[in-house]
């Protein structure tokens, strides 16, 4: 049984091309991993198919009464809104019926009896509904699933706007599972979760029996939770069976096969023309050469898909910094209430430390501890000598209406048009991204400009928050060797093993030291 169909989907920004008559079918059951480059369009196909954003042609049509369930990566909490809030207006829907019934009651003994009769069975079928949906437990429900999610012992009254990245990520999730629907859509949910998380999400993925489509750069996740793939790419989107490296498997052997046709038509082609450009101009040969032009019209020539610039990663190195990084004596971290007992801790030049544990135990906060931002509650940080800092931050500060190019050049002021240029395509940035505004860019997009600040400036630290959170494969892989090679020292909060492992000298895990209850 489908679902949802999507026909002949085409989809731009400007001048910008997305998508070129996409067609998509999902299925009652299939769990599928929605799998591109970055900036290729996973977001904005699934903006589209949830009704944010109006395709330029083609047709979306769910299944009737069919409910969706959407994570998006871009949600954004408002302030005010306590955590409690958040998961209680997943149930908006039976808010609304309550509203609607009470509604009905207060309007009754107005009504004439054969309306009275109308109105009470609305009231009986909403009394029925709100009874099938456990409106009357909402609150255990609520807090079943947080404690689930380790959401409760942070205080469901807490303010969402002073959560960490990935509490937030938590929440939106827990209001997700409560909401019960029956597709679920997931925009890279494991960016900002620990492990034991992920693992909870996997568990929970495996046992769905619904369908699911599921966008992520995070390769063993993938691995472990679909069954189909669907590779965005060149504006088309490709189906294939079973999980990510059996479509490797697959994409690559078609793509040698492709190049191979590609170069024996071009043989071809170019022999074609030869003969014509030399014989038809002679009487004898004239309709031998007629008979090989028609030939080439009508040949149906195959194109190659454009390469996609490959990002190129070169940290550039300062000199050399005292034996020590830095120092904490007696560290304790926090804002109003201590995250950490006192922390005695020493980084010497050279290492390339990982910083490890579940999310709001006070990773990110240690490093901003490190770097001054934040005022220790008590103790000391003491910085090493000759350090050239660089700082890489899990979210992006707000980028108002400029472009890449801008953002570079006010970092870098003396660098020519050429030099801001080069250095974004170096990050594989095509040129359309890079005079785009940086807000309409996907995340893995945002993420290499930020990087590409990084790259450009002499450092002999890197403070790295999550530096691999939207970033492609290519991406990452690439970030991994140039980490490797980089003869800096690293401080970096990573929640994705193979990522650190082989680059790591040390892994630090934070839950030893928190004061939080874990």
């Amino acid at each position: 049984m489908s679902i949802l169909n999507v026909e002949h989907l085409s989809h731009g920004f400007g001048d910008r091309a997305i998508f070129e008559d996409v067609s998509f079918r999902l299925l009652k059951g299939e769990h599928i991993g929605l799998i591109g480059a970055n900036g290729e369009g996973k977001s904005t196909f699934m903006n589209i198919v949830v009704g944010k954003l109006q395709p330029d042609e083609g047709s979306v049509e769910w299944a009737k009464n069919v409910r969706v369930g959407y994570l998006d990566q871009h949600t954004v909490l408002e302030k005010g809104m306590s955590i409690q809030a958040v998961l209680r207006s997943a149930f908006d829907f039976l808010f609304e019926m309550e509203e609607k019934m009470n509604e009905i009651c207060d309007n009754l003994g107005a009504l004439p009896p054969e309306q009275m009769e109308e109105a009470m069975q609305e009231l009986g079928t909403i009394q029925d509904l709100l009874t099938l949906h456990d409106f009357y437990m909402i609150d255990a429900k609520i807090e079943e699933v947080a404690r689930a999610l380790g959401l409760l012992e942070l205080g469901l009254d807490k303010d969402v706007t002073d959560l960490s990245g990935g509490q937030r990520t938590k929440v939106l999730m827990a209001k997700l599972l409560l909401e019960k629907p029956d597709i679920l859509l997931l925009d890279e949910p494991t960016n900002y979760l620990d492990e034991g998380h992920i693992e909870w999400l996997k568990r929970y993925l495996n046992d769905y029996e619904n369908a699911f489509i599921l966008i992520s750069h995070d390769i063993p996740f993938l691995n472990s939770v679909v069954n189909l793939i669907y590779h965005m790419d060149n504006k088309q989107l490709n189906r294939y069976v079973g999980d990510y490296n059996k479509f490797r498997e697959v994409y690559e052997m078609k793509k040698s096969q492709l190049e191979a046709a590609y170069h024996k038509q071009q043989k071809e082609i170019a022999d074609l023309k030869d003969f014509v450009a030399r014989n038809k101009a002679r009487v004898a040969t004239r309709n031998m050469a007629m008979s090989r032009q028609k030939k080439l019209d009508k040949m149906d020539v195959i194109e190659l898909a454009e390469e996609k610039p490959k990002p190129e990663f070169h940290f550039l190195y300062d000199r050399a910094p005292g034996r020590y990084i830095f120092t904490t004596k007696e560290l304790v971290i926090g804002y109003d209430e201590a995250l950490s007992i006192p922390l005695n801790l020493t980084m010497e030049r050279g290492e390339k430390i990982v910083l490890v544990g579940a999310n709001g135990i006070g990773k990110t906060t240690l490093l901003k501890s490190i770097l001054g931002l934040i005022k220790p509650l008590s103790g000391e940080v003491e910085a090493g000598d000759y350090l050239s800092i660089g700082y890489f931050e899990q979210e992006m500060s707000n980028v108002g209406d400029a472009t890449c190019i801008d953002e570079i050049w006010n970092e870098f002021p003396s660098f020519s048009q050429y030099e801001v240029r080069s250095a974004l395509a170096k990050c594989g940035l095509t040129t359309k991204h890079i005079e785009s505004l940086v807000r309409v860019l996907s995340g893995g997009e945002q993420a290499k400009v930020r990087l590409c600040k990084l790259l450009n400036r002499k450092s002999n630290v890197l403070l790295l928050d999550e530096p691999t959170n939207h970033l492609d494969v290519d991406a990452k892989e690439e970030l991994k060797r140039a980490l490797k090679e980089y003869k800096g020292s690293i401080l970096m909060v990573c929640h994705e093993p193979e990522f650190y492992e082989g680059l790591a000298t040390k892994v630090w895990d934070c839950s030893k030291w928190t004061t939080k209850i874990l």
